[in-house]
């Protein structure tokens, strides 16, 4: 009984929970980054290099092996570097939103704690005082 124990204390504690709500929002911006890529920029793109759409992009190995009857019975061998770019482009823009991010609250916990102030400082003993004022008295004469 102690391992389901210890596990159910593991699953709540709030930095479980604070990664799972991470993981949930990073998977829905990855998608939301992913469209932005093939929807919004890849096209431009394409269209400025010769409308060239990025997908259709690959170097063909071994071309597909059709039969008498029109049936394909080696399927095309292919390296989608189209794919690949997108892909890549995909992460770079989701690494520079996240460095952003980061560095925002970075910035953001830096003037945090700027504003704590530092502790006051402690109390001088009397024992420190009273030779404080002697030594005073003394450079007098």
């Amino acid at each position: 009984m102690g391992f389901v124990k210890e596990f159910k204390e593991f699953a709540m504690k709030g930095n479980v929970l604070d990664m799972a709500v991470g993981i949930i929002i990073g998977g829905a911006f990855g998608k939301i980054v992913s469209s932005a890529v093939s929807d919004i920029l890849m096209p431009p793109l394409g269209l400025l290099l010769g409308k060239v759409d990025f997908k259709d992009l690959k170097v063909e190995i071994q071309p597909e092996i059709k039969d008498a009857a029109g049936e394909v019975t080696q399927a095309l061998v292919s390296i989608n570097y189209g794919a690949f770019l997108q892909v890549t482009i995909d992460f770079i823009l989701i690494a520079f939103a996240v460095f952003t991010v980061i560095k925002l609250m970075n910035n953001l916990k830096k003037k945090e704690e700027a504003k704590v102030e530092a502790p006051a400082p402690a109390a001088v003993p009397d024992d420190v005082k009273l030779l404080t004022e002697i030594r005073d008295l003394l450079k007098k004469q």
